[in-house]
């Protein structure tokens, strides 16, 4: 979770109002945010929201704080002037680094403060939102420094010198990947590249090498700073877009004037920024369900502009506006949050159902736990890893073509854009995280997974439960897994038979099906072997790994 660290002072400036330590823990629940530390004027925050970047600083938590007191409803207003600023972006970026979105700062007025606010924001935009500048990086640039139109361009690495940020004298671009500390840092974002990509001004000079450092000459802001150039550039809209938005609002509660800057592509032109509102509908009575209560459409439009979010009432629904850097806000529900967070979780008053049964484990949950206990038993750690993963984990990486699965339409991050068709992979990524564990290591999971199912023409998802363990040690080999799922099936009252098979995930001759006789059928149920060189050369693996993958939904039958 962000930790955020800010001025006591700064922010009561910023809010217009003093907080006792009290108040504020009581103010703060609406970022959900907790007061970590308090020394002095220094006050460390962690917010409990990884969606919202727009709270990941003094002046998006006063946004909200001034919302809460009523001192500001309703949407935040950005006013944006259009200006003849340019930035042209070359076509031989794709396959790079391709998308930037640009704009300008003027009149900025920086303390101390403020300067630690914008270092601290950038920092944590580019490494928690940005996937560490995978996805966005952000640059900030004095402006007077600048001579426009600029270009975004890929450049010859061993051709192009320029000075970077705390050097003294000029290196190439390939050079500063293994000279510079944020070179080394971040160097495998270009690795493999036969070009690199930089920002350069109409006079030939070189802004900064994205996403790796600024030029010492004209990337650093200071309180002597008048004006600024923000740039973030990546592979998506929805990563570098949000992060500019949230950057340009920081700057501009601060008393800076925003200028627009139009990005021009080949067969395109995008002009940024954009504060334009997102728009969603919210059912009063959907709202009143989803959080047990009894508010009408009025109190639910008052709550909505505490949050910042314009609201007009239109019978039973209410027409929503949104702020566009709220980038957390897919569906009705993530509104209905923000109402509950204007009434206050804790003005809820709990309600004890009244009904007629009492409750008992089912079935499923019988049978997890027992699978648990067994294993537990044989020594085996238990993990919990994510539903939600990606296509190079669970087909790429494991030596497999593509199949169809459950895709996240609009995903945050690629590396969580699909829900995980069996759990193995989720396994060897584990491990590859704890290679420096000590050995044996001896894992298992009890996780939900779904199965893309084709009726005819349609096609339709199911949950499915699943027991998947790996062991990796010098000698992990495939009898070791059987002797396990042997013990497993046993207590669990199956008898079973092993059929060898080809798997592309496994080592040829050491992988079986594992079959059981249900309601009178064989059923196959299970994976169980040695994972493949190639596979766990993917993992980055260097010692042998065996496997099998149970299907508990099957013999729950």
């Amino acid at each position: 979770m962000p930790t955020v660290e800010i001025s006591k002072k700064d922010l009561e400036k910023l809010v217009g109002k003093k907080f006792s330590k009290q108040e504020l823990e009581e103010y703060l629940l609406v970022v959900k945010g907790e007061i970590e530390l308090i020394e002095g004027d220094n006050i460390k925050i962690d917010i409990k929201d990884i969606n919202r970047p727009d709270l990941w600083s003094t002046t998006g938590i006063a946004r909200e704080l001034r919302g809460e007191l009523g001192k500001e409803r309703g949407l935040p207003d950005f006013k944006v002037k259009s200006s003849q600023y340019k930035v042209i972006v070359d076509d031989n970026l794709k396959g790079i680094r391709p998308l930037t979105v640009c704009a300008v700062l003027k009149n900025l007025k920086l303390d101390d403060a403020g300067i630690k606010q914008l270092i601290d924001l950038q920092e944590k935009l580019s490494e928690n939102f940005g996937r560490q500048r995978k996805e966005a990086a952000l640059g900030i640039y004095d402006a007077d420094k600048i001579a426009w139109p600029i270009y975004y361009k890929a450049a010859d690495p061993d051709k192009t010198k320029f000075i970077p940020l705390e050097m003294d004298k000029e290196i190439t671009l390939r050079q500063i990947l293994g000279k510079h500390e944020k070179g080394r840092k971040y160097g495998h974002l270009l690795q493999g590249k036969k070009k690199y990509p930089i920002f350069i001004d109409a006079k030939k000079k070189i802004l900064s090498m994205p996403p790796i450092i600024n030029s010492n000459e004209s990337g650093k802001i200071t309180e002597k700073t008048k004006n600024a150039f923000i740039e973030v550039s990546g592979f998506s809209f929805r990563f570098i877009v949000p992060c500019l938005l949230v950057m340009v609002a920081e700057l501009a509660e601060r008393g800076a004037k925003i200028e627009s800057v139009s990005v021009h592509y080949k067969n395109k032109k995008i002009t940024m920024p954009d504060y334009k509102p997102g728009k969603i509908e919210v059912d009063v009575d959907y709202c009143n369900k989803v959080l047990g209560m009894k508010l009408n459409a009025h109190e639910i439009k008052r709550l909505l502009e505490k949050r910042r979010h314009d609201a007009q009432v239109n019978h039973n629904r209410i027409q929503v506006k949104y702020p566009a850097y709220r980038q957390d806000i897919l569906h009705e529900r993530d509104i209905i949050e923000d109402i509950a967070i204007s009434y206050g979780y804790n003005k809820i008053k709990p309600v004890i159902p009244r009904l007629a049964t009492f409750g008992k484990q089912s079935k499923e949950s019988e049978m997890q736990e027992k699978v648990a206990s067994l294993l537990v038993g044989l020594d085996m750690q238990e993990v919990a890893t994510f539903n939600l993963t990606n296509k190079d984990e669970q087909f790429k990486k494991m030596n497999l073509k593509e199949m169809p699965v459950v895709e996240i339409k609009n995903p945050v991050s690629n590396l969580y854009s699909l829900l995980r068709e069996w759990i193995t992979p989720s396994l060897l990524a584990f491990l590859e995280k704890n290679k420096k564990a000590r050995y044996p290591q001896k894992i298992f999971e009890i996780g939900t997974c779904v199965k893309v199912k084709e009726k005819g023409k349609e096609k339709h998802a199911e949950d499915i439960t699943r027991v998947a363990i790996a062991i990796t040690h010098k000698n992990a080999n495939y009898t070791e897994a059987r002797q396990i799922l042997d013990y497993l099936l046993r207590n669990l009252g199956f008898k079973y038979k092993i059929q060898a098979c080809e798997h592309p995930s496994f080592i040829a001759g050491r992988v079986a099906r594992v079959f059981v006789r249900l309601h009178g059928k064989e059923k196959d149920i299970a994976y169980i072997g040695e994972i493949h060189p190639k596979v766990l050369k993917a993992f980055g693996l260097n010692m042998p790994v065996s496997v099998f993958e149970l299907d508990l939904t099957k013999i729950l039958g």
